[in-house]
Parts: structure tokens; sequence; C-alpha cells
């Protein structure tokens, strides 16, 4: 079932804190802020046509390329970020603005530590939209190819990994739990980020 806590239990913070020569502690502290903040963003963008399409391919580009699959998707997604293709995706869903970018407006905002914070984005983001990807692909809506239908299943795969599914919780409210009454204001920082420049 789509959440957020099968969702970190797809992100293996013990192999990533190895790699990036970080404590474990702060990776997976910083996953647990940084995470319902990716997948707020992404919620709050999707509402329009044009960027839910751009989260959309990107979410299903990654989900070919298989990083939630048993054996070794998390080095091949390493390595993809060390040559720089997280970092494209992030530019190319946050409006052109680059992993600093991303990770120092997210720390303005309480999220936590730029630096590991712009560590982990080009690393995180792409497993975050594989799994939206896997979702989005398991049915609810997506062998339909309509438009619509496309950004609702988009909306509603999102809705559901944040729990609020039908809208019964806030997304402000939903992060203020998980970020200590910062939610909304990284949601929106996140929102004004992905709903940037095309």
């Amino acid at each position: 079932m789509a959440g957020l806590d099968d969702l970190y239990a797809r992100i293996p913070t013990s192999e990533i804190a190895s790699r990036l020569g970080v404590d474990q502690g702060e990776v997976d502290s910083a996953v647990h802020r940084l995470v319902p903040v990716l997948v707020s963003g992404l919620h709050q963008t999707s509402q329009d046509p044009d960027h839910a399409s751009r989260i959309e391919s990107a979410a299903n580009r990654q989900a070919a390329r298989g990083l939630l699959d048993a054996g070794g998707g998390l080095d091949h997604n390493l390595d993809a970020a060390d040559r720089g293709d997280g970092h494209q995706t992030i530019a190319t869903l946050f409006g052109g603005n680059d992993a600093e970018q991303v990770a120092s407006a997210l720390a303005k905002g309480g999220a936590g530590n730029r630096d590991l914070l712009k560590q982990l984005l080009p690393i995180v983001l792409p497993i975050v939209l594989a799994y939206i990807g896997n979702q989005l692909g398991s049915g609810e809506g997506s062998q339909q190819n309509s438009e619509s239908s496309s950004r609702g299943g988009l909306g509603e795969v999102l809705g559901s990994i944040l729990g609020g599914g039908s809208g019964d919780k806030t997304l402000g409210s939903i992060l203020g739990s998980v970020l200590g009454g910062k939610g909304g204001a990284l949601g929106d920082i996140l929102g004004g980020l992905l709903g940037g420049k095309k």
C-alpha cells in the first residue's frame, strides 16, 4: 500500500550514509523531513496540467530504470547522481533551479542541514519518483490515456502517499506533524520552486 512509511522503507539510508560518509541517524532524520516535503511539493504542482505531465513523465522514467528493483538499484542511482542525472531531474522539475538552490530554500524553511540536503536531493528525488511511477503503473486510472484521468491518477497516488487521498487532511497539517509545524511553509517553498520557470 502506498504511503510514507512504505516509501521510507524503500530508501536505503544506511547505504546512502555509508556512500556519503555521513552518520546514518542524520541521513534517516533528513530523509524523514525531505520526503514528505518533496511529495507535498509534487502534489501541489500536479494540479497544473503541464507540471503534472512533467512529474508523471519523470516518475515513469525513473520507475523504468528499476531504481526500486531488488539487486543494486541504489548503486546505479548513486552513480547516476554522480554523473548529474539526479541534478538534471531536479532542474527539470524545479523550474531550472539546481540542488544548491532547492537545498538552500528548504534549509531556510527549516528542513535541515543545507549541505546534507544538497547531497540527498539528487539521490532521493529519483527514488521518490520511481516509487510514484511504480504506483502509477500498478493500476488506478493509469490504463486510460485521457489527460484528465492521468492527472487524477497522479493526484490520487500523491495524496495516498501523503495519507490524505481524498483531501481528509490538509498538506500543511500532514507536513506540520512531520516537521513540527513548518510543513505548510516548506510545502509552499517547494511548490514555488516546482512551479517556477518552465
